[in-house]
């Protein structure tokens, strides 16, 4: 099943996608009619791990890690499915990276790699844009729309054996499966686990394989992961920043 979140004239509902339209408790929604694409979560932090791919690590010349190594996206990162990314205006060398994500479910702490599964509400799709020329990972992770995540939430799929693909400007710029990830998704939260309580809607995303190339200005990221979805989003000009909804608003595109 698939879990969306939608912005629509009386506000911002969730339900179930099937077939372009979204079945409420409110009504049914025809996305791009009557309403259109959220975030399909509301996180307290984003949780997100790096160096889990050893295609990523030798491509960045990093030391392979003995636990997973991670960082934090505030929640201001996050823009939905169709958002368009505003390209940071302090950085020159912007990057992207397709990554699959889990959304916890209910409130948890010091999980086995059993109950994982019982805990999460379902996966959905990141972009992990970064600007490559800022001084220390926050600074290069954690601005605004850096964090594009949707277009939904797949509660049926297996985390741990799905091909992925990413394409930029219709160029395949990334392919593999997360079979090949060096900590597999339930790994990953239990670590986390044992480390931060969860909150309902967290996110933890499990990185990418290699990312050649960088992005630029009327560039759209296509980031597809089988048996989830495909999360697209266009690279805008700077200036559109000012255009991205205030906390509390809701802005139909």
């Amino acid at each position: 099943m698939k879990l969306a979140r939608i912005a629509t004239d009386d506000g911002p509902v969730a339900g179930r996608y099937e077939d372009g339209v979204v079945h409420t408790d409110e009504g049914v929604y025809e996305v791009g009619t009557d309403a259109d694409f959220l975030p399909p979560c509301e996180p307290s932090a984003l949780y997100c791990v790096g160096r889990n791919f050893a295609a990523t690590i030798d491509q960045m010349e990093y030391e392979r890690p003995d636990e997973p190594d991670f960082f934090i996206k505030p929640p201001a990162s996050l823009v939905g499915h169709e958002d368009p990314i505003p390209y940071p205006s302090f950085s020159n060398e912007v990057t992207y990276a397709g990554e699959l994500a889990a959304v916890i479910d209910e409130p948890c702490r010091n999980l086995s790699e059993d109950e994982v599964p019982d805990i999460v509400r379902g996966y959905t799709i990141m972009n992990d844009m970064d600007a490559l020329d800022q001084g220390g990972r926050t600074p290069r992770k954690a601005f605004d729309a850096s964090g594009p995540l949707g277009p939904w939430i797949e509660t049926a799929v297996d985390p741990t054996s799905i091909d992925m693909y990413t394409d930029v400007a219709g160029e395949r710029r990334q392919e593999a499966n997360t079979e090949l990830m060096l900590f597999d998704p339930y790994e990953i939260i239990s670590y986390l686990s044992r480390r931060v309580t969860f909150r309902p809607g967290d996110v933890v995303s499990f990185g990418s394989p290699a990312n050649p190339g960088l992005v630029e200005p009327g560039d759209t990221v296509e980031i597809t992961y089988e048996g989830v979805g495909t999360l697209r989003n266009t690279v805008v000009d700077s200036s559109e920043r000012e255009r991205l909804a205030l906390e509390g608003e809701t802005v139909r595109s």
